[in-house]
């Protein structure tokens, strides 16, 4: 066989096919930073609630310039995302795609998501720097990572905790009606605990997370609604040997970013009592490539993973696990790190996390 017979023919047909397909990448990407831009401006809410608006007056209604919204408008209406009618120059978000992009829709609101798409675009230069000298990242790169998280996390988990999280461990719910104490390790936002103190409020509730400012405002609400049962502390849990402890503790998409998850896990084993109950939420891919090709996020969760996940550990001298460390590498470390039994569960509300019930 010559060189020449050893060279695959180039099928004009499939490249035809991959150059459509990248017509249609570079649209959708269009259409999730200017989905972004509504959700955060809140001009899908207000197209959803009041249809039929035209240019002018949706500009009136939300209070932005008419000259910009109207070249927002001609990427979703190209996009088919909003319809348009001509005669009447006035735009309507459809029902059925409100259901999926508007604050009421949630959990079901994937504008929230979008936001990540812009997240990760701001660190593309820095990110550049890395792939070459495989140094990490810092949260401070991020300018609004914990604006962020803890709107997606508030909508995944905050809003199910009660009916859909808690009661994955039996008789947990009855305890914290009872009064037990809480703690979510790298707590965020702080928000799942702000949450449980306010629905229960015989149990006492501390939130640890490495920056202050992620629980700022959280902590501030808090303050103002008088509640007693909540604390909030900067700490680095990476380093600590002890905090307290408790009866439950939670870690909400926290320790695949850690500098060193198995002593993160050691240390969260360590502080529960002997009937004490660990629920962490992770991403809930595979370890193995192969495996994640059929999952519709996983383009979506390697990119947070490569562009947020894996530099922030490597950023704090960690492993670089990133997101998609997989579900097979969580039930690993738990065992390893001394948990007697681990129970791995998924939610119908919830197809990018899986849910980890572990007992010391």
């Amino acid at each position: 066989m010559t060189v020449q017979e050893q060279i695959p023919a180039f099928d004009d047909a499939k490249a035809e096919t991959f150059a459509e397909r990248f017509v249609g990448t570079l649209n959708e990407a269009a259409l999730a930073v200017m989905t972004s831009l509504g959700h955060r401006a809140g001009l899908l809410d207000e197209l959803a609630a009041n249809p039929d608006l035209t240019s002018e007056a949706l500009a009136e209604r939300i209070g932005v310039n008419e000259r910009y919204l109207r070249e927002w408008l001609g990427v979703m209406v190209t996009s088919g995302v909003v319809d348009y009618d001509a005669q009447a120059r006035s735009y309507a978000l459809p029902p059925e795609h409100a259901a999926f992009l508007t604050r009421a829709a949630s959990p079901d609101n994937m504008a929230v998501t979008t936001q990540f798409i812009g997240l990760a675009a701001s660190v593309e230069d820095k990110l550049l720097e890395r792939f070459r000298t495989g140094e990490g990242l810092c949260y401070h790169h991020f300018d609004r990572f914990h604006e962020v998280m803890a709107e997606d996390s508030a909508q995944l988990v905050v809003a199910n905790l009660t009916e859909a999280i808690l009661p994955l461990a039996p008789g947990l719910v009855e305890r914290l009606e009872s009064g037990i104490d809480v703690a979510d390790f790298g707590c965020g936002g702080g928000w799942a605990m702000l949450r449980l103190a306010r629905e229960f409020p015989n149990s006492r509730f501390h939130g640890f997370d490495l920056c202050e400012d992620a629980f700022a405002d959280t902590q501030a609400e808090a303050h103002s609604e008088g509640l007693k049962n909540l604390k909030f502390e900067a700490r680095d849990l990476s380093s600590a040997e002890t905090v307290g402890q408790f009866d439950l503790v939670t870690a909400f998409d926290a320790v695949h970013d850690q500098a060193d998850p198995k002593r993160f896990l050691r240390l969260i084993q360590r502080s529960l009592r002997p009937d004490g109950v660990f629920l962490m939420q992770d991403i809930g891919g595979s370890r193995d490539l192969e495996k994640n090709i059929a999952n519709p996020f996983a383009p979506l969760l390697f990119m947070i993973s490569s562009m947020h996940c894996t530099p922030i550990s490597i950023g704090q001298g960690g492993p670089g696990l990133g997101a998609m460390w997989g579900v097979e590498t969580a039930e690993e470390y738990l065992a390893e790190t001394g948990f007697a039994s681990v129970e791995t569960h998924r939610l119908p509300h919830d197809p990018l996390n899986a849910y980890f019930i572990g007992r010391p």
